[in-house]
């Protein structure tokens, strides 16, 4: 029996490169979507020690011949899409962009596996973003969706495509509705890294304030190496389907700062300044996940807690800040 074979667009960010190396560590020949970027965009690959073991194939989400040949380059078995334009603040700056990449971008991925191979299964990395103003205190498979900002909408579209595909094609096609999940690879444009970076650089003397928006949001925050296995066990099920993926449990802002500048023995408190320029147009006050069918029907369940999670970043940035 000859090793699966897995494409996966966005290899080269967080949820790509983890996934990446579950997938080599499985056995699987691994591919991925790379769009040619003039800034250094394998350094998470290197980072987990796999950037010579994937292959690399040149192409975009927003152009579907691009698709289609990474699909026939490939010859994928499973097809994991995680590529998009992901960050929530730039999306209102550029909306187009971000319909064209997050929500365009994932109906040609969908398109050149029905071209290529209609057998293929097929996972579409949607988001808690789509929830926006929440409908229900704990959002789940079926709470209603109200996306608040460009990308949420963008997701939204992506997320029915997906639906729409399973139903009318047949495709094996299964969303994961991820809530906020973190790690040291997240980008520092993310609240998160953002915090863990600048807890880094005050304790080396290298700044003295942390500039941040609306704290008292509130977030469901897992970390992104046990998400990843989640995406995986989906497309390893009889039937294709849509699963919340989260922690269970919400935290504000304010105290992912707490536990992060207590870390090195700093109180948020002394540092941290509220600057109305970082508020959103239109905030999404509290996400809070049901993983309960994600533990049902997969076996799923987040392993990491917060305080592990935030103080792992710490520790990667305070190790980053000191080599510079």
């Amino acid at each position: 029996m000859k090793n699966k074979s897995a494409l996966v667009t966005g290899i080269t960010g967080q949820d790509g490169a983890y996934l990446a190396k579950l997938l080599l560590d499985k056995g699987y020949a691994v591919h991925g979507l790379h769009a040619r970027r003039s800034t250094d965009t394998l350094w998470r690959l290197r980072e987990l020690g796999i950037a010579n073991e994937v292959n690399l194939i040149e192409g975009d989400l927003t152009d579907l011949s691009s698709t289609i040949r990474s699909m026939e380059q490939s010859r994928a078995d499973e097809v994991y899409n995680l590529g998009a334009q992901s960050f929530v603040g730039t999306s209102w700056g550029q909306p187009v962009l971000t319909a064209n990449v997050t929500g365009v971008g994932a109906l040609n991925v969908l398109e050149a596996v029905r071209i290529v191979n209609p057998k293929a299964r097929f996972y579409q990395a949607s988001t808690s973003e789509m929830f926006g103003l929440i409908q229900e205190a704990m959002q789940s498979e079926t709470t209603p969706f109200y996306p608040r900002s460009p990308y949420g909408v963008a997701k939204l579209y992506a997320h029915w495509m997906t639906v729409n595909y399973r139903e009318s094609f047949g495709l094996h096609a299964s969303s994961g509705i991820l809530f906020n999940h973190e790690s040291p690879l997240r980008g520092i444009e993310f609240v998160t890294r953002k915090v863990t970076d600048a807890v880094s650089r005050i304790k080396q003397g290298q700044q003295k304030e942390l500039r941040l928006g609306n704290i008292d949001a509130k977030r469901d925050w897992g970390f992104a190496g046990d998400y990843v296995e989640a995406m995986w066990l989906m497309l390893q099920q009889e039937v294709a389907d849509d699963y919340v993926v989260a922690t269970g449990q919400t935290t504000t802002v304010r105290d992912m700062c707490r536990i992060a500048f207590a870390h090195v023995g700093l109180n948020h408190e002394d540092h941290v300044v509220i600057d109305p320029k970082f508020y959103r147009p239109a905030e999404v006050e509290v996400l809070l996940g049901n993983p309960a069918k994600a533990k049902a029907k997969l076996g799923w369940t987040a392993s990491t807690d917060l305080q592990t999670l935030i103080t792992m970043m710490v520790d990667a940035d305070m190790r980053r800040v000191s080599k510079e």
